[in-house]
């Protein structure tokens, strides 16, 4: 549960934050993913056995980092036709401990002034997932992953 409580301007306390301050996730959208893979690999990263065919997760020392397809990224996130040819295929993730929870962050973003690229929305791998830019473009992934149980931090915990 969300138990952060924020301060506006005004002095006034707001209800538990919606839009938690973490970064899950980071996604690098990849031209070739079994190469991209084999150089963090290279690196000594560790790859989590949760990775798949289609995306390589690594462990860091924060969130994780994963490796994606930039078509696929592009795709997935609906990118390209909102936020334009300035994407860099990168995705900040922030994941979150229920649907509801991701359906609240997507519809406080917006309101603090996001553009909403995907409303969210139930995943084809089971989670429930949304996506919005932030003035300045860059694309946050909001998402729930049953499979990805959070720590007392917040953070997703892969085997």
């Amino acid at each position: 549960m969300i138990t952060e409580a924020r301060e506006p301007r005004g002095g006034a306390t707001l209800s538990p934050m919606a839009v938690p301050a973490r970064v899950s996730l980071v996604t690098l959208g990849v031209a070739d993913l079994p190469r991209s893979t084999a150089f963090y690999s290279a690196l000594g990263w560790t790859m989590s056995p949760a990775s798949t065919a289609e995306v390589s997760f690594f462990h860091t020392g924060g969130g994780l980092l994963a490796l994606f397809g930039e078509e696929d990224l592009v795709t997935e996130s609906g990118t390209l036709a909102a936020v334009g040819p300035g994407f860099r295929g990168v995705t900040l993730a922030i994941n979150l401990e229920s649907p509801g929870a991701v359906d609240r962050a997507v519809e406080e973003a917006e309101s603090a002034g996001a553009t909403v690229l995907k409303r969210p929305e139930t995943a084809p791998w089971g989670g429930h997932v949304g996506y919005f830019a932030d003035p300045d473009g860059h694309v946050w992934e909001v998402a729930h992953n049953p499979g990805f149980p959070l720590g007392p931090d917040g953070l997703p915990r892969l085997p």
